[in-house]
């Protein structure tokens, strides 16, 4: 469906009755949702999260870098979820397929990009039409988060699991960016703006760590957990 399409139909003149049915069976669609993700994602054991571009080809060097982190990762037990896609996604349940872990896809339907990729467990994939289920889905089931270089997707997967740590809305999992030449202009504007203005706090800024080397971003995953003497098998 064209843009100019989707916008005419936006304003288009609807009856009561069709709003509260349209709603009424949205409602439905979401929960099926939650449900079918609850449903499996609750038998996986301990996983990370590794966010990044759809967009990055598999011949860069963030590419291998997703694969060896997932690699590292299931090598330890951890199991490994993505968006499901192909990029960096793809990379990180490459990483975690060949080292014998498991590998977990949270695909989300659209219009263009997204397909999900070949190296996620046939039991282990689920389709998304709703970005914010999928959201709760990394959320409710990560122990940490590795976050690649990415668009406004991964700023926004990113952020999401900042703001519920500082918040208290779940625990404080670290937080991993790979790639400080890609990030480090982001987090110098947080540090100067956000903390200069006051609308952030100095502790804050602890809720992540920036490397550069896969070994660097595993390796403070298992820090994490050696620090409280939890294993994989938690």
């Amino acid at each position: 469906m064209r843009k100019d399409d989707r916008i005419s139909r936006s304003f288009a003149n609807k009856t009561w009755q069709e709003i509260k049915v349209k709603d009424s069976w949205q409602i439905f669609k979401i929960m099926s949702e939650f449900v079918d993700g609850f449903e499996k994602l609750a038998e996986i054991g301990p996983c990370v999260s590794i966010f990044g571009s759809a967009r990055t080809p598999n011949d860069h060097k963030y590419y291998q870098l997703a694969v060896d982190v997932a690699r590292l990762l299931a090598e330890r037990g951890y199991g490994v979820i993505s968006g499901g896609g192909p990029g960096i996604m793809e990379a990180a349940n490459k990483g975690a397929y060949e080292a014998g872990g498991k590998s977990v896809g949270l695909n989300i339907d659209l219009p263009f990009e997204q397909f999900h990729n070949k190296y996620i467990d046939r039991d282990k994939l689920l389709e998304f039409k709703y970005f914010f289920v999928r959201k709760v889905m990394f959320m409710k089931y990560s122990q940490g988060y590795i976050v690649m270089p990415g668009g406004f997707g991964t700023m926004d997967e990113l952020f999401e699991a900042i703001t519920l740590i500082q918040t208290g809305k779940i625990a404080r999992f670290p937080i991993v960016m790979v790639g400080s030449e890609y990030w480090s202009g982001l987090f110098e504007w947080i540090k100067e703006t956000m903390l200069g203005t006051h609308y952030i706090s100095e502790e804050d800024l602890n809720l992540y760590r920036m490397v550069d080397t896969a070994e660097e971003a595993a390796e403070h995953i298992f820090r994490f957990y050696d620090k409280y003497l939890l294993k994989p098998n938690f």
